[in-house]
C-alpha cells in the first residue's frame, strides 16, 4: 500500500485572502477549489475571500506587498523576475515570494500572420514591412500577454505602427480572437493556444517561429523559456519554437504560516479530482488545465517552494 502525505487539520479558524482572475476564468476556479477544500480542514469560523485580479504582475505585487496571502498568476516563469527585480519588477523586487505549487497548463505565446500576406518568417516580415492590423493584449506593464508581445515584436525588429499598421489591444483573449474572426485583424500575437478559436481561423494563418537569438535574449534577461508547438497543432502548420506560456502558479510569501502552506499544497495534490472533473469533457491536449494532474509535477516550480508546501511534496511517494 502506498502511503500518502497526512491530511492536514488546522484547529484554529483562519481568514485568508486570495486573488484569482477577472472572475469567470481558470484562476478563479482554482481559488474556489482551494477555498472549499481548505475551509473543510480549518476551524469552524474560517473565512476565505477571493478577490478579482488580472492574474499578471498585479497579482505578484499584491502578494509581495502583503495585500493578499495567496494569488494565482500565469505563466509561472514570469514571476522569477520579481525575485531579483528584473523587467517590469525593476522598481520593486520581492525576494520573499514563495510557491505553493503549480496547476499545469501547457500553453504557448504565438504569432500568426494571414496567409494572404505571404509571410512565413520574421525575416520575411522585416523585409516586407506590411501595414499589419495586429490583435494582441494591452501593453501596460501588468498584462503579461501584452508585455511578451511587445518584447517579441521589438526584439524581432517588427514596428507595426511605424510601418503604417494598427495595434488592436484588449485585455482578454476572447476580444482578441473576435478581431481575427471578424476580419478586423490580419495578424495576432496571443496565448491560450488550446482554445477552439485558434482552430476556427488557424488554417488561414502562417505561424512564425521565433528566431533563436530572440529566444536566447528573453531567457537571459527575464528567464522566459521557449517551447515547441507540435506539428499539426494548428491546421496544416509545421512544428515551430516560440515562447513558453505554461502553468498557473499558486503564489505566497515566506511568512505564510507553515501549516496553512502545507494544507494548501495538500489540497492541490490530494483533492485534484475536484478540479479535474470540471475539465474532463475536454480532451487533455485542448484543455485549459492539462490533466491528469500529477502532484510531483505540481511541486516543480522556478519560484522557491514555501517550506510548508515543500514538506508536502517531499513526502510524496516516488516511482
Amino acid at each position: 500500500m502506498t502511503h500518502r502525505p497526512p491530511e492536514p487539520t488546522i484547529d484554529r479558524s483562519i481568514t485568508l485572502h486570495l486573488r484569482g482572475d477577472w472572475g469567470s476564468a481558470n484562476l478563479h476556479r482554482v481559488c474556489g477549489w482551494i477555498s472549499q477544500e481548505l475551509t473543510d480542514r480549518c476551524g469552524p469560523h474560517t473565512k476565505v475571500a477571493v478577490w478579482n485580479s488580472r492574474g499578471f504582475s498585479d497579482a505578484v505585487r499584491a502578494v509581495g506587498r502583503g495585500e493578499v496571502q495567496v494569488a494565482m498568476t500565469t505563466p509561472v516563469a514570469f514571476t522569477t523576475a520579481a525575485l531579483d527585480g528584473r523587467g517590469v519588477f525593476a522598481d520593486e523586487s520581492f525576494p520573499d515570494l514563495r510557491a505553493l505549487g503549480v496547476v499545469p497548463q501547457r500553453d504557448r505565446l504565438v504569432m500568426g500572420v494571414h496567409r494572404s500576406l505571404g509571410i512565413t518568417s520574421f525575416a520575411a516580415l522585416r523585409d516586407a514591412k506590411p501595414a499589419l492590423r495586429l490583435a494582441t493584449s494591452v501593453h501596460d506593464g501588468v498584462n503579461y500577454v501584452g508585455l511578451a508581445a511587445h518584447e517579441l515584436l521589438t526584439r524581432s525588429g517588427i514596428d507595426v505602427t511605424g510601418w503604417g499598421g494598427e495595434l488592436l489591444e484588449d485585455e482578454r483573449p476572447f476580444e482578441t480572437f473576435e478581431h481575427v474572426l471578424a476580419g478586423r485583424a490580419d495578424a495576432v500575437v496571443h496565448e491560450a493556444y488550446m482554445l477552439p478559436h485558434w482552430q476556427e481561423f488557424g488554417a488561414d494563418f502562417h505561424f512564425l517561429e521565433v528566431e533563436q537569438d530572440v529566444l536566447d535574449g528573453l531567457w537571459r534577461d527575464y528567464s522566459w523559456p521557449s517551447a515547441e508547438v507540435a506539428e499539426g497543432h494548428f491546421p496544416g502548420a509545421p512544428a515551430f519554437r516560440t515562447l513558453d506560456f505554461s502553468d498557473f502558479l499558486v503564489l505566497t510569501r515566506a511568512d505564510l504560516a507553515d501549516d496553512v502552506a502545507y494544507a494548501i499544497a495538500w489540497v492541490l495534490g490530494e483533492t485534484r479530482d475536484v478540479l479535474e472533473r470540471q475539465y474532463r469533457h475536454i480532451p487533455p491536449e485542448l484543455s485549459p488545465v492539462t490533466y491528469p494532474l500529477d502532484p510531483v509535477t505540481m511541486g516543480r516550480t522556478p519560484v522557491p517552494l514555501h517550506p510548508g508546501a515543500a514538506r508536502y511534496y517531499d513526502a510524496l511517494p516516488r516511482p
